[in-house]
C-alpha cells in the first residue's frame, strides 16, 4: 500500500462533484502526486479511487491523459492547470468536450454576461470609435480592413469616423505603414509590420452563444477579459488585455483556449478579428456583449 503525504490525500478526499471541475481536479491531483514523486501508475489508480463518486463516468483515458499531461507540471495556480492538452507543445490541443460540458454545466449565457458587464451601450448608434479610442491610446498606426483583401494601415485619427462600417482590425498596434510578407512583398497587413501584442482574442465557432459566453467567463480566470464582441453570426470574440505577459504565459492561455474549442487561428499577431461594433459584410452588426475598460489599469 502507498503511503501518501497529507497534501496528497486531501487532494485526493477533495474531488467535486460533476459540473464542478471534475476534469481540472484529475489535472491538479496529479500533478500534486507528481511533485510527491508517486509512479504513474498509483497516480491513475489513486485518481480513480478518488473520482469514483463524483457523479459522472470517469475513462481511463481521461485519467491516463491526466497523468501524462501533468507531467513536468509542477507549478500551482490555475493557469498552469491547462488539462495540457499538450504533451506536443507545438501542436494545438484539440476541443475537450468534458471540458467544455463541465465549464458549461452551471447554464451561464450570453444574458449573465451582459448582466456582469460594467458598461452598457443601450442605444442603437455605433460606438465603434469610442471603443476604439480606449482600446489603442495615443494616436497608433492601426491596420483595419473592410474585407481580408481590401485593408489599410492608418495612424488611428486617420481612421476616424470610418470604423463603424468596417469588419476587421489587427488587434495590436502596428509599428509601421508597412512591411514585408514573407515572400518579400510590401503590404500594409503583415507580421513584419504588426507589433508587440497587446490583446489576445479568442473566438468561439463550435456550440451556441450561451456556451460561448460561458467559456469567455472561464478564460476570464486567467487573463483579463476586455471585451466580448459578437461577429454578427455564429461566434463570440473576446479581447482579453495581455500586454504586460510574456509570450510563453501566453501560449499557455491560447492552448486552454483551444481545448475549449477557441480557433487558434487568432494566435497569429497579424490575424484580423472582428472590429468592435463595426460592421459584416452582411450587413449585421458586430455588436458588444461586453465591455470592461478598467481592466485596462491592471
Amino acid at each position: 500500500m502507498t503511503t501518501l503525504p497529507d497534501k496528497a490525500r486531501a487532494v485526493l478526499a477533495d474531488c467535486p462533484s460533476s459540473g464542478g471541475g471534475v476534469h481540472r481536479w484529475l489535472f491538479r491531483a496529479a500533478c500534486t502526486l507528481h511533485r510527491c514523486g508517486v509512479a504513474p501508475d498509483i497516480i491513475a489508480a489513486e485518481l480513480r479511487t478518488g473520482s469514483a463518486n463524483c457523479g459522472r463516468y470517469v475513462g481511463q483515458r481521461e485519467i491516463q491523459d491526466a497523468v501524462t499531461n501533468s507531467t513536468g507540471h509542477h507549478t500551482t495556480g490555475r493557469a498552469k492547470e491547462l488539462h495540457s492538452i499538450t504533451s506536443r507543445p507545438r501542436k494545438w490541443p484539440s476541443r475537450d468536450a468534458a471540458a467544455v460540458a463541465e465549464a458549461c454545466a452551471d447554464g451561464f449565457g450570453l444574458a449573465d454576461l451582459w448582466e456582469l458587464s460594467p458598461l452598457h451601450f443601450d442605444d442603437a448608434a455605433p460606438h465603434t470609435e469610442d471603443i476604439i479610442d480606449v482600446l489603442f491610446p495615443d494616436n497608433p498606426w492601426l491596420c483595419v480592413g473592410a474585407s481580408s483583401t481590401h485593408f489599410d494601415t492608418r495612424h488611428r485619427e486617420d481612421w476616424r469616423g470610418c470604423l463603424h462600417r468596417a469588419q476587421f482590425i489587427v488587434p495590436s498596434p502596428m509599428t509601421d505603414k508597412t512591411g514585408r510578407t514573407k515572400t518579400g512583398r510590401i503590404s500594409t497587413h503583415t507580421l513584419d509590420n504588426t507589433g508587440t501584442r497587446r490583446f489576445l482574442v479568442v473566438e468561439f465557432d463550435e456550440g451556441t452563444h450561451d456556451e460561448h459566453a460561458a467559456l469567455l467567463r472561464y478564460l476570464a480566470d486567467l487573463a483579463p477579459l476586455v471585451l466580448a464582441v459578437m461577429s454578427g453570426g455564429k461566434s463570440l470574440h473576446g479581447w482579453f488585455y495581455v500586454q504586460p505577459c510574456a509570450e510563453d504565459k501566453l501560449r499557455e492561455l491560447m492552448q486552454y483556449a483551444a481545448a475549449y474549442g477557441a480557433d487558434p487561428a487568432t494566435w497569429t499577431r497579424s490575424q484580423f478579428v472582428r472590429i468592435p461594433d463595426g460592421t459584416r459584410n452582411n450587413g449585421n452588426r458586430q455588436s458588444i456583449l461586453f465591455f470592461n475598460p478598467h481592466q485596462l489599469n491592471q
